[in-house]
């Protein structure tokens, strides 16, 4: 890993739970005499808070950044979201690093906002803060019996096979010939993919020896991934329908009913739109002519009604679907319930229908319906100096790239508040020298980028074992262990 040796970066002192014997580690190398005289604060080492920080440090000179991050390792998404089997997505990680190390920019891992350090105390410590947190929270479905076991979530377990800490007791029971995912979207399909993808091609990734040993003894052999519109509404990308329906081994399995009229619908379809379907009736058409013992494939029209319990009531049996109709047509077209149902055996039901921004802090605006920070442009409402960018700004919504574009338009709009005077730069802002002494009297020591690249070599070298790109380390306490060796 390339040293980091401008001397605004001697801050970077072994940071994160601290014990009496650390007294005072929080405050050594923190001199203000080369800091930035404007001072930004993010809130989450995501994709959202590093392409934020990005456009800052690019936008101004005088600007200081520091993000800070709930967990020792940062990249948020990037390293918990993104399929194993997608490492040309993670790639981006690279931009994020060469943001992370640049002088002007610093990280703060191992803080939880909100019950560490107050959003106030960042804010009477920066002139500007960022929330750009993401989404931790489930989306439920809001049906009987989806908490029976057998009923996951999609987040956790995409953690799960990623690595997120929060996520690895999960063991989820794959010892089922079905599983059912509610949802059409690129997660489900990722889902899908690690559930029915070869051995040997997830050996190569840097997927959990925990998932892999799991998935190595897994009786799942048949996925359906549901959605509550048709065909022409589906919400996946090109891209990962296209792996799924190319993975080696694998038999479409597509009900014909669910297509009827869409051959005659395709000529009025978007271009990208008509080729996601085309390749929908490819797949259909191309079935019967495939023989495979693992299948998957799509159940249009339907949405869950209930989950349906073993007999002796102590897991998922089955899932109940109420049968739809489309009135409208295209991307507006709305799911009515036909008042039919029809009850699907399966033994692992995966919910992939959204994720969810929680509130983090009572000083900041949220709206619960839409799960939201509530703001316009990226500027909180009605709160000064305080903005937001990514999924707690705008949804859980998109792919990457959508998520750089929102929060460069934050970094963007904060820019010009600074420039207008709309921030008062007047008054002199300590940042983060004002936020140790608070982080060390709590007993919180901070994991600094320095810090994280000890994870990161740790990572690769017990990956490199194994023939993998990593192998994660899954508990907190053993990234702090490394960290601070």
């Amino acid at each position: 890993m390339r040293q980091i040796v401008h001397k605004s970066l001697l801050y970077i002192v072994k940071s994160a739970r601290t014990s009496p014997k650390n007294a005072g580690y929080a405050l050594r190398g923190l001199s203000t005499a080369s800091d930035p005289n404007t001072k930004v604060c993010i809130v989450g080492g995501g994709p959202a808070g590093f392409y934020t920080a990005q456009h800052l440090i690019k936008g101004r000179p005088d600007v200081q950044v520091d993000v800070y991050e709930r967990l020792p390792v940062p990249f948020g998404l990037v390293r918990f979201g993104v399929a194993p089997d997608h490492p040309e997505v993670k790639n981006v990680i690279n931009t994020f690093t060469q943001t992370a190390q640049h002088q002007r920019c610093r990280f703060f891992g191992n803080v939880n906002v909100g019950k560490d350090v107050s959003v106030e105390e960042l804010r009477q410590a920066y002139h500007a803060v960022v929330m750009s947190y993401g989404a931790e929270g489930n989306r439920t479905m809001g049906v009987p019996g989806e908490h029976l076991p057998g009923v996951y979530s999609a987040k956790d377990f995409v953690g799960w096979y990623n690595g997120l800490p929060y996520n690895k007791e999960l063991q989820p029971d794959l010892s089922h010939d079905t599983a059912v995912i509610l949802g059409q979207g690129n997660v489900a399909l990722d889902v899908a993919r690690i559930l029915l993808a070869p051995l040997d091609m997830l050996k190569k990734t840097d997927i959990t020896q925990a998932a892999l040993d799991a998935l190595a003894s897994s009786k799942v052999r048949r996925v359906l991934i549901v959605g509550r519109r048709g065909p022409m509404q589906v919400a996946c990308t090109i891209k990962e329908l296209r792996e799924m329906v190319n993975l080696p081994g694998i038999q479409p399995d597509m009900l014909i009913d669910d297509f009827q009229g869409i051959n005659e619908a395709l000529k009025d379809l978007p271009r990208p739109r008509k080729r996601l379907t085309e390749l929908m009736l490819k797949a259909l058409k191309e079935q019967a002519a495939k023989e495979a013992h693992r299948k998957w494939g799509f159940r249009f029209l339907r949405s869950p009604q209930e989950v349906l319990a073993s007999r002796d009531g102590s897991r998922a049996a089955a899932i109940r679907l109420a049968l739809n109709r489309l009135e409208g047509s295209g991307e507006g077209a709305r799911a009515v319930p036909t008042g039919e149902v029809e009850e699907v055996q399966c033994g692992v039901i995966i919910s992939s229908i959204g994720y969810k921004s929680l509130a983090i802090d009572p000083a900041v605006p949220y709206d619960p319906r839409k799960a939201i920070i509530p703001n316009n442009m990226g500027r909180v409402q009605e709160t000064t100096g305080l903005y937001c960018s990514g999924w707690v700004k705008r949804g859980p919504t998109g792919v990457i790239a959508t998520t750089m574009n929102d929060s460069f338009d934050t970094g963007r709009v904060l820019l010009q508040d600074l420039d207008s005077g709309a921030i008062n730069l007047s008054e002199a802002k300590p940042g983060a020298q004002g936020i140790a002494p608070l982080l060390e009297k709590r007993g919180v020591r901070p994991v600094s980028f320095r810090d994280w690249e000890k994870i990161n070599s740790e990572e690769v070298r017990r990956g490199e074992a194994q023939g993998k790109p990593r192998e994660k380390m899954l508990d907190v306490q053993e990234m702090l262990s490394v960290a601070w060796s």
